[in-house]
């Protein structure tokens, strides 16, 4: 006797009728989307138009999401996006449309759980990007064009969607008297003063970048050179410091072919991300 096991790949809209008609009866939509980690990694086989051996070669949301997604914003209930992806995903659209984003990345067992905490207001979220989500593929060089330049926040020109650093809070933070002094060993402490101003208890994550003097490295724009995560309660105000070593204020030095530290004007920024500077000072090294 012979088994034959057939599989028959459902349509690509299959079930979109139906998730509308849910959604419909719905108080608020939390849609899960995004792709996954079978999807994009170091040198796979993946066959999929838009991929290349694990590589991805547009940032942008698989269209029919992005297609369920206009169907759902129809209906005119809320909508919360759990975007799941392990990089950049370019969501312009959504972030003009939809009522909230959660980067939730690839979360284990215990994922769901902390996605609903944050979702209910249980948990007040303190998490930063460790990447820039870009507007669009376009924003970026070719593919296979390997120079820095246009890449990450360092030297990317453009405007992000959501820069490197950025992160979301159900509370609101101050940030005021920056100050910096030299340390042992080329080393500088930085201090802060910040402050929560809004009504709930939380966390912030104070980012420290350092731009060298502009003739040493004219195309960097600023680099992530210390970071502390600091929990305020409500109307409580700390002074923040963070010691800034001196091998995050090395660059590369074609004359020396060795790392060195520039001299000159160097420009210290705190703030809560790459693109949210919220004070800044100059000292000279």
């Amino acid at each position: 006797m012979k088994v034959s096991v057939e599989w028959s790949t459902p349509a690509a809209d299959a079930g979109v009728a139906a998730a509308v008609e849910t959604a419909k009866a719905a108080d608020v939509i939390v849609f899960v989307g995004g792709i996954s980690a079978q999807l994009e990694g170091e040198e796979m086989s993946v066959d999929y138009e838009g991929f290349a051996g694990g590589d991805r070669l547009g940032i942008e949301l698989p269209a029919l999401q992005q297609q369920l997604l206009e169907k759902l914003r129809a209906t005119a209930k809320p909508i919360v996006f759990v975007n799941l992806s392990g990089s950049a995903i370019a969501l312009p659209w959504a972030d003009q449309n939809l009522n909230a984003i959660l980067q939730a990345w690839y979360p284990g067992q215990a994922g769901g759980t902390a996605v609903a905490d944050i979702l209910l207001g249980n948990y007040n979220p303190a998490g930063r990007l460790p990447v820039t989500f870009y507007r669009a593929s376009t924003d970026l060089p070719d593919f296979k064009d390997y120079s820095m330049t246009g890449r990450t926040y360092r030297y990317f020109a453009g405007r992000p969607l959501y820069a490197f650093g950025h992160g979301l809070s159900y509370t609101s933070f101050r940030y005021a008297n920056l100050r910096i002094t030299p340390a042992a060993s080329g080393a500088l402490d930085v201090a802060i003063d910040v402050a929560n101003t809004g009504a709930r208890d939380g966390d912030e994550v104070v980012q420290l970048y350092a731009t060298p003097p502009a003739a040493s490295h004219p195309r960097e724009h600023r680099a992530l050179c210390g970071f502390r995560r600091v929990h305020l309660k409500v109307g409580e105000s700390r002074t923040v410091t963070v010691t800034v070593p001196a091998t995050a204020l090395r660059r590369w030095s074609e004359e020396s072919k060795d790392y060195a530290r520039p001299s000159g004007d160097w420009t210290i920024g705190a703030g809560a991300s790459s693109a949210d500077i919220r004070t800044a000072a100059t000292v000279k090294l």
